[in-house]
């Protein structure tokens, strides 16, 4: 995964773990693109200090993933509800229409199998 949407992610979930000084930094870093020296310049620190910051806001980020995983859980579940709009999407059936034929009994049925067996998925991960 791309490094500036992982730290997004990460941010997103964890963020509000971060003291404030630490969010102001993270922010201006991450998702503002401010340089270390303008940063330092800002907030009346060292290049350095704003480098540590970063650094330790990074590390802290990645250890609460690392024994919560809820970027990872969010990621699947958003992969597998995609899947489930592609089946729903590939039956060719808006709302509740009926199948027409034998063939489009089964072709439904599969799907509905696959479905259930996704949404299972889904459930055990949460």
């Amino acid at each position: 995964m791309e490094t500036k949407l992982k730290q997004a992610y990460l941010y997103d979930f964890y963020g509000e773990l971060l003291n404030a000084h630490q969010r102001k930094i993270y922010e201006a870093f991450f998702f503002q693109d401010f340089s270390l020296s303008e940063i330092a310049e800002e907030e009346g620190i060292s290049r350095q200090g704003v480098h540590d910051s970063v650094k330790r806001s990074v590390k802290a980020l990645e250890e609460y993933e690392n024994k919560l995983h809820l970027v990872e859980k969010f990621l699947f579940v958003r992969e597998r509800i995609s899947e489930i709009r592609s089946l729903v999407h590939s039956c060719g059936i808006t709302g509740l229409g009926q199948a027409q034929t034998a063939g489009d009994t089964l072709h439904l049925e599969t799907i509905k199998a696959e479905i259930d067996r996704i949404s299972n998925e889904i459930l055990e991960e949460l």
